[in-house]
């Protein structure tokens, strides 16, 4: 129904969700057609990004109507061509009913809207307008507008529990969960210049197994001098190039960090792979390999870097800010829990996802339930023209359209049957196919005039990935369990 709901995975972390892929990722099914349910939820979530409870729902309405036709003794192979057919009705007149809006850096005000209709359904819904807002800039700020794509992997969403989900921003650079390595170095560094290293502040290990006999103190003295001088020669390297910040791969122990403190040298280490690559491309650096590759024309660069302390607990994570190539942004979320912040991540993600979609594809369906119910009457009018057996298949897809538009009503706490009336007779009476459900109770149906919309491309892939587990489970008569020898009673050889 599109409800919340409490998930309690097996190491006892509770989850608390509506969103429909991590729904049914986190159940624990036994049944064989329930797991081609969770593929198709995921499916959605990969290729779209939002939709996955809709598409549930759906999938779930064409199966129900599906096993009162095989009651009735129809085939099922009739069954799937009916609801093919049906589907490319469905398609063909969301496509009629779609607007093209213009979406540019300039005008963008149709991704907030789409931004804002995607969040709305979410936990995080009492914010959604400042949410919605954060999300369009971060894509904006990564999106290539001339080849109609974006990098969703541009944009980092990290979080960070404390605080009220308010205090959500959107930092024009990346955020890491590190802090500088000594405690007494600079916490804030203006236009610095960053040496990110994946080279280790240690003296290099021999290839093969040696063994060292220390036999007196000159020879540990000795030894300690060798070590010093390769720990003195690799921090003159990095001065030399001119870099004022090195972030680190690997780490480096305590004499190593108090050298780079000395030295006046500011550090961050045990950085991920993933956050480095974000790093360089966000400062314009290079990744570098090996001290002796350091130079000047490989550093990176920004307007600040920044430690940031939380509430009493001491957790520090640092800001690089104000980068030359803002195409790497991040959206730092602030809630009173982790399982608040998980949420928030979900959200925002399927925000992040709509807004792509509607700058790679910018033609848009009405939500509300209106564009189901205009599908339902088109493929409906469409089995009447049917003189097959098929007629029974294609009308009961239009019945199963209805299922979104009646569940949006039950859960806006309307009377479902009398909220489907008023919205199927303003579409047949007024010919307005933007009527729909009014759940928020703004006194008008027409979706259009409340700006209540989806992309077209998100609906149309619902219908079709749902069209289509749907034949795949109709064409199934019967399930097989295979075990291996041991497990049916033989002993094995």
């Amino acid at each position: 129904r599109g409800m919340d709901k409490i998930m309690i995975t097996s190491d006892q972390e509770v989850v608390v969700t509506n969103d429909g892929a991590t729904i049914m990722d986190l159940m624990d099914i036994d049944n064989e057609i329930a797991r081609l349910m969770v593929e198709l939820s995921k499916s959605q979530d990969s290729e779209i990004g939002d939709g996955t409870t809709g598409v549930v729902v759906l999938a779930g309405a064409l199966l129900e109507q599906a096993a009162v036709l095989l009651d009735k003794g129809l085939h099922s192979s009739r069954i799937s061509e009916g609801f093919e057919k049906a589907c490319e009705v469905a398609c063909t007149r969301l496509e009629e009913i779609s607007d093209r809006m213009p979406v540019s850096k300039d005008e963008y005000e149709v991704l907030l809207q789409t931004a804002r209709s995607t969040l709305n359904s979410k936990v995080v819904n009492r914010d959604r307008d400042r949410l919605a807002k954060i999300c369009v800039d971060a894509v904006l700020s990564v999106a290539d507008m001339e080849r109609r794509d974006v990098n969703l992997d541009l944009i980092k969403v990290d979080g960070k529990v404390g605080g009220r989900l308010e205090e959500t921003t959107l930092v024009d650079g990346i955020v890491i969960d590190k802090d500088f390595s000594h405690p007494q170095m600079p916490k804030t560094i203006e236009n610095p210049k960053i040496a990110i290293l994946t080279c280790p502040f240690e003296p290099p290990k021999p290839k093969t197994k040696h063994t060292v006999y220390v036999s007196s103190a000159q020879d540990m003295k000795d030894l300690h001098e060798q070590e010093q001088e390769y720990f003195h020669k690799m921090v003159k390297m990095v001065k030399d190039s001119g870099a004022t910040l090195v972030i680190c791969q690997w780490g480096f122990d305590d004499e190593a960090n108090y050298l780079l403190y000395r030295n006046e040298l500011p550090a961050v280490r045990w950085v991920g792979g993933v956050e480095l690559e974000l790093i360089a491309i966000a400062t314009g650096g290079r990744i570098i390999p090996r001290f002796e590759e350091i130079s000047e024309q490989k550093l990176g660069t920004c307007g600040v870097v920044r430690e940031v302390g939380f509430g009493t607990t001491k957790d520090r994570m640092l800001f690089i800010e104000k980068c030359p190539n803002s195409r790497a942004v991040t959206i730092f979320i602030r809630g009173g829990s982790s399982m608040m912040i998980g949420e928030a991540k979900r959200a925002i993600h399927d925000a992040l996802c709509m807004v792509r979609n509607l700058i790679r594809d910018p033609r848009i369906v009405y939500g509300g339930g209106s564009a189901e119910i205009a599908a339902s009457r088109a493929v409906c009018d469409f089995a009447d023209h049917v003189k097959t057996v098929d007629q029974y298949a294609i009308r009961a897809f239009g019945d199963a359209l209805e299922a979104v538009p009646i569940n949006l009503a039950i859960n806006s706490g309307l009377n479902p049957v009398k909220a489907l009336s008023e919205a199927r007779k303003a579409q047949v009476e007024d010919k307005n196919p933007y009527a729909g459900i009014d759940c928020m109770d703004k006194g008008t149906l027409d979706m259009k005039v409340q700006r209540v919309f989806e992309t077209f491309h998100g609906k149309t892939s619902q219908l079709r990935l749902a069209t289509q587990v749907v034949k795949m489970i109709l064409k199934v008569d019967d399930v097989i369990i295979t075990h291996p020898e041991q497990q049916q009673g033989g002993q094995g050889y």
